[in-house]
């Protein structure tokens, strides 16, 4: 059994895999700024803003799974909510950093979420594997300056671990409902060209790539989190609709209207490109849903299909 804290535990991903983690004898505990339950997990304080940390929550800790940040999709990218995108990775990690720092025992690992904006909002020929430099719009650069973060518990000693992950596609929540919901509508189409390559993975090899990061020492540096299957905007909202069994009629929707509704934010969804998975493959780890239909098949059943 191992003891685990992760921050940003109450969102869709840390949920999932801290349940996932308890399930396999391991003993899961949470960083959060409310003070509230986790439910089956303990929950210690933290407010990387004010730097308040409970430092009972790295007592014996073997490994930090670093989740936190605020939404980059929640909200239209003003200037102020850039900068608390960027804050809430940076300060939060730094925050960490000089707890361990004057703690007397290390975690065996840290790792960190990071995300396939690293290689920027383009749409291009290119697949950007983890040796590609970070592009330098505001994506790349967030999850540059992120990944800095993380490094730095490396040149402490620590073995550290950046899973850079693309578009989770989870049963409730997160990317498939806001995907699913025009499609079952009968309103479903694709988004701009529709050409743009959507990098995506399914919630559960997502939770079982930072499941093998725990296990595996051998895993240190970058990882890219995604599916080995290609799709583009136009090809998976094909693929939603014939899952769900809807037609799909209307046009694509126009760039402009997409620009109009999100400002500088439609970029993440007007521009993709590919993403390989060969590392992390190479690695060792074997997808459960490495191609879109079963996935989707899998994620949009009714409840009681065989």
């Amino acid at each position: 059994m191992k003891k685990i804290l992760i921050t940003g535990g109450t969102g869709l991903i840390g949920t999932h895999l801290g349940r996932k983690l308890q399930e396999q004898g391991h003993q899961v505990s949470l960083l959060s700024r409310s003070r509230g339950h986790g439910g089956p997990f303990a929950v210690y304080h933290w407010d990387p803003d004010r730097g308040e940390l409970d430092e009972k929550a790295l007592d014996q800790t073997d490994f930090i799974i670093h989740l936190a940040g605020v939404n980059i999709g929640g909200k239209r990218w003003s200037p102020e909510r850039k900068q608390q995108i960027l804050d809430s990775r940076v300060k939060s990690a730094d925050l960490l950093y000089r707890a361990i720092e004057h703690s007397d025992r290390k975690p065996q690992a840290f790792i960190s979420a990071s995300a396939i904006g690293y290689y920027g909002a383009v749409t291009s020929e290119t697949i950007f594997g983890e040796s590609a430099p970070a592009h330098p719009d505001f994506l790349g650069r967030t999850c540059r300056v992120w990944e800095e973060a993380a490094d730095r518990f490396e040149a402490m000693g620590i073995r550290t671990v950046k899973i850079r992950i693309g578009i989770v596609l989870a049963k409730h929540g997160g990317a498939l409902s806001k995907l699913s919901l025009p499609v079952r509508l009968a309103v479903g189409a694709p988004i701009g060209s529709g050409l743009q390559y959507m990098p995506w993975i399914h919630i559960e090899d997502l939770c079982g790539i930072y499941m093998k990061a725990i296990e595996d020492p051998h895993m240190t540096g970058a990882y890219n989190a995604v599916a080995p299957e290609h799709l583009t905007n136009r090809e998976l909202t094909k693929i939603i609709a014939r899952v769900l069994k809807r037609p799909l009629w209307l046009p694509p929707i126009p760039a402009g209207i997409m620009k109009l509704l999100f400002g500088e934010m439609s970029a993440m969804l007007l521009h993709g490109s590919r993403v390989s998975s060969e590392k992390i493959r190479a690695a060792g780890y074997t997808f459960q849903y490495p191609d879109a239909a079963t996935a989707l098949g899998q994620l949009l059943a009714k409840p009681g299909a065989s």
